[in-house]
């Protein structure tokens, strides 16, 4: 029985000298441990690029953008110079240039092994053209682009401040349905600094509004326009629709009147 007893004290004590010396050890492991971390995290991107022996050398351009060409995304991402290869290169970077052409709504950027790039471009769609060198967006939202990449070149053409984008291309749109319903083609509506509304038919008559609703006035120049008399080798230049009851209507020489 004493026998047992001995062996059993050796084992504790030996226990707790193992556990001490983990203990005394655990901080120098914890360092290490850290140490490597460190050591790992502050070298890695370094590491990688050495990796890189080929830099990114070309690119696809995903998708069928409407307006955007292989040569449009090439010409911004040579500005940038030399790219680094498939580790070191920032992918971010080449999609806020791709991003600074006018156009383009947004852009993804995604590497492809070893020395490509995938891109995919979201651009504004033009719903008008908007004070003669811009384009507004079905939301209403402001951007150039080059004319000559136009499908459709004869766009609605609305004027004001920049502002007032949405409010112009919305009010464009109750015109040209108000005005169709009675045979009348529009083909420009503005409003200026102080809220007074215009608009152009497609024969170049400018009607001016006035500030606020314009529905009735509307009304009241279909109603005269077949009335009024035009003299001989003029034209109708405009009818001011800013009383409250009438109107008044302006000529001017028509240069295609047969002498």
């Amino acid at each position: 029985m004493n026998v047992l007893k001995r062996k059993t004290a050796q084992n504790v004590r030996y226990g707790e000298q193992r556990h001490g010396f983990f203990m005394l050890i655990k901080p120098l492991l914890v360092l290490l441990c850290v140490g490597v971390l460190y050591f790992i995290y502050a070298n890695w991107q370094g590491w990688l690029e050495k990796l890189d022996n080929k830099p990114i050398s070309a690119f696809a351009l995903a998708g069928a953008p409407q307006f955007t060409t292989y040569t449009d995304v090439r010409d911004v991402i040579l500005e940038m110079g030399d790219l680094k290869g498939y580790f070191g290169q920032d992918v971010d970077l080449i999609r806020a240039k791709i991003e600074s052409l006018p156009w383009i709504k947004g852009a993804i950027v995604r590497k492809i092994w070893p020395d490509r790039l995938s891109i995919w471009v979201t651009e504004y769609q033009p719903a008008a053209i908007w004070n003669d060198t811009q384009l507004v967006s079905p939301q209403g939202e402001i951007f150039k682009l080059p004319f000559d990449k136009l499908k459709n070149p004869n766009l609605p053409q609305l004027s004001g401040p920049d502002f007032q984008s949405q409010v112009v291309l919305a009010a464009w749109s109750q015109i040209f349905r108000e005005l169709r319903a009675k045979n009348l083609s529009l083909k420009s509506v503005g409003v200026d600094e102080r809220g007074s509304w215009q608009i152009v038919l497609d024969n170049d008559v400018l009607l001016k509004l006035g500030r606020g609703e314009w529905t009735k006035k509307i009304e009241r120049f279909v109603t005269i326009y077949p009335q009024i008399e035009v003299p001989e080798h003029k034209k109708l230049s405009y009818v001011d629709l800013r009383y409250n009851v009438g109107a008044a209507v302006g000529f001017v020489d028509d240069i295609n009147a047969v002498e």
